[in-house]
């Protein structure tokens, strides 16, 4: 049962390209996709929104006023020009350093907002449930009020907590309810922040974004294999998003790392890094920019770990829908997964 309803806000971004015009999921400039001339459904696993209700708890703005969208319209829209049939809404955690109270408040708000909207367009929208990850036995109940009584349909996280890796044993309650009842785990990073402050990533390169978030989600996803946290659960599964950061292009490194004790490393992982690159437990979203790009990471991967992503609002890509089209490696089977098959197995999608 939602006990709040409150209207949820999407951010908006002026790099996106102008949406077709019209409105609605039905609209007649709705973009089609079919691979071998079978249509598919194609499922968004990166899509980003906020809650201005949840926001105002800790007294924090949505972005600018501008870009603070409350027409679902504009957004169906977008999609549509774009071929994407189902959008995974995610939330990017700025409550890590909330008490235990306030961040219960944003997380309910929250939730149940992303539960409404679904709920409202379920052909067009589903959601990673927000958990307050700080208070990990707080986080635990969220997780399933979330998913049993919400109908949310997995979990979205940050990269870090406040400084702490989530290879910390304190966090192994939530990777272990997430393991039991299955759930993908949508891992965002937020940035670098220990280099940031340090000025490393100060100057003319947006350095803090344009190496920072996939710094952040390599350091996590080695943390998490190298403290044996994977293996320690073996049916969590964790989208990376960003391709991953850098860790599918260097992960031979680590595996001889591993294999020779470079520098006294004594990692925990019983089986080589990349090995977790294909055995179930990582997935990866598309945004790599290339047909390249992309062929190297199905190449390392496993083209079925893979799901198109398109970080929206914030305009990165015109459409990650042409990218995996244009990609020549890939075979149509290989399409179909990438574009939406794989996502619908992991977030449960019927039909």
């Amino acid at each position: 049962m939602i006990r709040n309803s409150s209207r949820i806000g999407f951010v908006g971004c002026d790099l996106l390209r102008a949406p077709a015009e019209g409105g609605g999921h039905d609209h007649p400039h709705r973009r089609e996709v079919a691979v071998n001339g079978t249509r598919i459904r194609t499922v968004d696993i990166h899509a980003h929104c906020a809650v201005p209700e949840a926001n105002a708890v800790l007294g924090k703005k949505v972005g600018r006023n501008d870009l603070l969208m409350s027409d679902r319209e504009t957004r169906l829209a977008a999609m549509d020009a774009q071929g994407l049939d189902i959008a995974a809404l995610s939330i990017n955690p700025y409550w890590y350093d909330a008490g235990r109270d306030e961040s219960a408040e944003v997380i309910r708000i929250q939730n149940e907002a992303l539960a409404e909207i679904c709920a409202e367009t379920p052909d067009r929208f589903v959601a990673f449930a927000t958990i307050a990850l700080q208070h990990p036995d707080l986080a635990v109940e969220q997780i399933r009020y979330a998913v049993k009584e919400l109908g949310l349909r997995g979990v979205s996280i940050g990269c870090s907590v406040e400084g702490e890796e989530l290879a910390n044993e304190r966090f192994h309650p939530v990777w272990q309810i997430c393991d039991e009842m299955n759930l993908l785990v949508f891992m965002h990073p937020q940035g670098t922040r220990e280099l940031q402050a340090s000025g490393r990533l100060a100057g003319s390169g947006a350095l803090g974004n344009t190496i920072g978030n996939p710094l952040e989600t390599t350091i996590a996803l080695s943390h998490l294999i190298f403290e044996g946290t994977l293996d320690a659960h073996p049916g969590l599964k964790i989208c990376a998003v960003h391709g991953g950061g850098y860790f599918a292009s260097y992960a031979h490194r680590s595996d001889v790392v591993c294999s020779t004790g470079w520098h006294n490393a004594d990692p925990k992982n019983k089986k080589p890094p990349t090995s977790y690159l294909r055995d179930g437990q990582l997935y990866f979203d598309s945004l790599v920019f290339t047909p390249e790009a992309l062929r190297h990471l199905a190449a390392e991967t496993g083209p079925d770990r893979i799901m198109i992503g398109t970080d929206y609002p914030f305009g990165w890509t015109d459409s990650e829908v042409d990218l995996v089209m244009n990609t020549p490696e890939l075979s149509d089977d290989d399409r179909v997964a990438i574009l939406g098959g794989t996502a619908a197995k992991l977030l449960g999608l019927s039909g």
